[in-house]
């Protein structure tokens, strides 16, 4: 009897600690007005001359939180992302679906979660991407994130920075 309570316990405790883990993680805050969002990076990058990358997602989209991670665990790829961009996590959920934030940004729940929209400083979606496409079996392939990245950026699709 003392045995079953005491495994029982430990169950209960290593199950809490478990669910505590998965509500530390809140990329996403589904209080947030998504257009205020929206704008107030637009106009960073406006001023800053980068672009802004929107990551379209949920605190439920495993894929989600592991792409933040991904990201955030690699230099180099941090530093491209802020020399170039203003980042956004825009909510999706059920609490709020950002309605029109996501006709803003041409529907991209299309493509399933994550996904990923670039806008320019002026705020004009310039690009819609399927997160699936830079996946790599459980995980991201870092070299299709860098390129995805570097492809994007001010710089790159500025036609003078291809003149001679």
């Amino acid at each position: 009897m003392k045995k079953s309570i005491f495994i029982l316990a430990l169950a209960t405790i290593f199950l809490g600690l478990q669910a505590q883990e998965k509500e530390e993680i809140k990329l996403y805050d589904p209080d947030l007005d998504g257009m205020e969002q929206i704008d107030k990076a637009v106009e960073a990058a406006s001023a800053s001359g980068k672009h802004v990358f929107v990551q379209v997602g949920g605190n439920w989209c495993g894929w989600c939180i592991l792409f933040d991670k991904f990201v955030k665990e690699d230099a180099e790829l941090q530093n491209l992302i802020n020399d170039n961009y203003e980042v956004i996590h825009l909510n999706w959920s059920r609490e709020n679906k950002n309605e029109e934030s996501m006709e803003r940004l041409g529907f991209p729940g299309r493509f399933g979660y994550p996904v990923f929209v670039i806008l320019d400083g002026k705020g004009q979606r310039i690009h819609t991407q399927n997160s699936a496409l830079l996946e790599e079996g459980k995980g991201y392939n870092r070299k299709d994130v860098i390129n995805f990245f570097k492809s994007w950026t001010a710089e790159a699709v500025d036609p003078a920075s291809y003149k001679d």
